[in-house]
């Protein structure tokens, strides 16, 4: 079993339950300090979307979560079958996931300006729910994004699918990882490539970096081309996959971007520090 990493001070426990009765669990934490940016309209809430085996409470996550709360609020929820949370993983972002992206409950808790960040697994997830979820971002952020299904290409992702598929793997899974699976898909979902074009005119960025052994940049160079011009995409020297490769110079310019891009003076008010909007509730419905 991976170790659980400690949270900052100042996080609260919250419980969502999913619109198909999947109880969540996750974390809120508030904004550490104002970022000197200017005339900031709107502080950014940060909703994290982490990637498959990983959890909100595990080292890469909460490291990440340090890094962007200097910018804003940040809340995170295990996926169904990691963590602390109900349920089980069908497979790496299908329609389930999505329920789970968690911007209605960020909504219902106060939130205003909300940048949901996806790496991996959530990438995927976060670029589907922005396209087709019911509940939108005012920005998203894929990092190591999932572009395809049933990739096999690299050795990793032979690995994922080796948990995935066979008892074995799904045993290992549960015994090392945690990890609890569902049935596979009797349906396959759209990709994140097939519906990564519908986010416009939500403000869009793709990260991806040049070292990533999971999907090599041909993946990404395919969604970046289906998401069209509107999106913003970085490629990122050195940088290997998703929650593990992310560095706090990374996570910053990711932070100063959602700043810019969702807290520009447009004339929606007052600067409200996130944390100041949050309701007592702890308990929500996310339909996505």
């Amino acid at each position: 079993m991976r170790r659980l990493s400690p949270v900052p001070v100042g996080t609260r426990v919250v419980r969502v339950t999913t619109p198909d009765g999947v109880a969540l669990s996750g974390i809120v934490v508030p904004a550490r300090a104002a970022v000197d940016e200017g005339p900031i309209v709107r502080r950014p809430a940060f909703v994290l979307a982490h990637g498959f085996t990983n959890s909100v409470g595990r080292a890469p996550s909460t490291r990440l979560v340090g890094w962007l709360r200097r910018f804003g609020e940040v809340r995170a929820l295990d996926f169904r079958g990691h963590g602390s949370s109900g349920g089980g993983c069908s497979a790496v972002g299908g329609d389930p996931e999505v329920r789970d992206a968690a911007v209605a409950a960020a909504r219902a808790d106060g939130a205003d300006a909300i940048v949901t960040v996806g790496l991996s697994m959530g990438g995927g997830v976060a670029l589907r729910q922005a396209a087709v979820g019911v509940h939108r971002p005012d920005a998203v952020v894929g990092v190591s994004a999932v572009s395809r299904w049933y990739v096999r290409d690299t050795r990793p992702m032979r690995r994922v699918h080796w948990l995935l598929e066979t008892t074995a793997g799904r045993r290992l899974g549960a015994t090392a990882l945690g990890l609890r699976l569902d049935v596979p898909w009797t349906t396959v979902p759209p990709a994140p490539v097939q519906l990564v074009g519908r986010i416009a005119p939500t403000p869009l960025l793709l990260v991806h970096g040049d070292r990533d052994a999971y999907f090599p940049l041909q993946h990404f160079r395919t969604l970046a081309q289906a998401a069209g011009p509107a999106a913003t995409v970085w490629t990122v020297p050195g940088m290997g996959h998703a929650e593990s490769g992310m560095t706090a110079p990374l996570a910053e310019r990711i932070g100063r971007w959602a700043v810019s891009t969702v807290g520009d003076a447009t004339g929606h008010g007052p600067a409200v520090p996130a944390c100041a909007a949050r309701r007592a509730a702890t308990s929500a419905s996310i339909g996505g």
